[in-house]
């Protein structure tokens, strides 16, 4: 150990570190810097390297240290944290932002001083999320919930004895409840397949029974909206390794939405396959394809349809009892299964949207 030097020794640490001697010099950088900061670190002063003045304030104190002055922004002498409850602070470098946390200490015998910067950036990005779905749940629930409350003042006063009023609020009462249940079921659901979604399902079943069983439990909501649903390639068994209560959920969802949004065209198609090598699941593969002839989807929404809460019409989803989580859950429970979903559509079109599962072969 005695024969390691300051760039041995950084070498193996994963987060961004950065030696520097006694006159601020760069003189040793691990590969985790090279990738943050950028190349050809070394050599080079340190405040040419990171221009942020609390920082090189940091650095200078740590290699000039006076007994009198006060420390900065923490009590431990040395230390500046950014990314904490009270000292935050956003870096640039490499053409972008990030946040950061920042340790700056001494090396032994005044040889330097080392510079520890780790990228919070995706703990930010995760907190932003939290707050954004936070939010969003709030919002769902609040409108509900102020519409049956301004229906339930009125019943308790000017409606009080108008029975057409009544019968008339207490269907919108119902209406607005069943929309917060959905709500909540929707989220008690999306919660259970991602705690599950690390632990891949092992029950071997039969894709063709669980689509054939879909196509009729639905027959009778979309028949009520003018739309056929067909199913095509579902005589075989088509055997997959899942768990046929969330793959049912999965169809059942992907029909529903086919039947709302894109029932325009009058025909659902449910239709199974394989695949002989799907390059991204490495090997064979089985698919289940829902296809509407509906008004499809632009392109820019695309990207965008898996995430939670997002609507391309937030007012049509919310008249057909959508709320906003029945793809987030579709996505989850096919990652679960180890397997990809890819969704096709264009304007005036139609949409297809496949379910993409590694094949298990038949037990004999």
């Amino acid at each position: 150990m005695s024969g390691l030097s300051v760039q041995d020794l950084i070498a193996a640490l994963p987060m961004a570190v950065l030696a520097v001697d006694e006159e601020a010099r760069v003189t040793a950088a691990n590969a985790a810097a090279g990738t943050l900061l950028g190349d050809q670190l070394t050599n080079r002063p340190f405040v040419t390297v990171l221009r942020h003045p609390v920082i090189v304030q940091a650095v200078d104190s740590v290699l000039h240290p006076d007994p009198a002055s006060v420390p900065l922004h923490d009590p431990t002498p040395g230390r500046v944290q950014f990314g904490g409850y009270r000292n935050r602070a956003t870096l640039s470098a490499r053409g972008r932002d990030f946040m950061a946390e920042v340790t700056v200490s001494a090396l032994p015998e005044g040889r330097g001083a080392l510079i520890v910067i780790e990228d919070s950036s995706g703990v930010e990005q995760a907190e932003q999320l939290r707050r954004d779905f936070v939010a969003n749940v709030s919002h769902e629930l609040r409108t509900p919930l102020t519409a049956m409350m301004g229906f339930i003042e009125t019943l308790r006063g000017p409606a009080r004895d108008d029975a057409a009023a009544r019968d008339k609020f207490l269907s919108i009462m119902e209406t607005e409840a069943g929309r917060m249940n959905r709500l909540v079921l929707d989220l008690l659901s999306l919660s259970r397949v991602e705690s599950e979604e690390r632990r891949r399902p092992a029950e071997s079943l039969d894709l063709a029974v669980i689509v054939r069983s879909v196509a009729a439990t639905l027959a009778p909501q979309s028949q009520s909206k003018g739309v056929r649903i067909e199913v095509a390639n579902a005589d075989s068994p088509v055997i997959a390794a899942g768990d046929p209560d969330q793959l049912t959920q999965v169809f059942h969802n992907l029909v529903e939405n086919a039947v709302k949004y894109g029932g325009s065209g009058g025909v659902v198609t449910l239709r199974l396959g394989q695949i002989d090598h799907e390059p991204t699941l490495r090997g064979p593969a089985n698919f289940v394809s829902v296809e509407d002839r509906g008004e499809g989807i632009d392109e820019m929404h695309l990207p965008r349809l898996t995430e939670r809460f997002y609507r391309i019409d937030k007012h049509r989803s919310r008249q057909q009892g959508g709320t906003g989580l029945g793809l987030a859950i579709v996505k989850h429970i096919v990652s679960r299964h180890r397997g990809k979903l890819r969704i096709e559509s264009e304007r005036g079109r139609g949409s297809t949207f496949t379910v993409i599962l590694p094949a298990v072969a038949a037990r004999g």
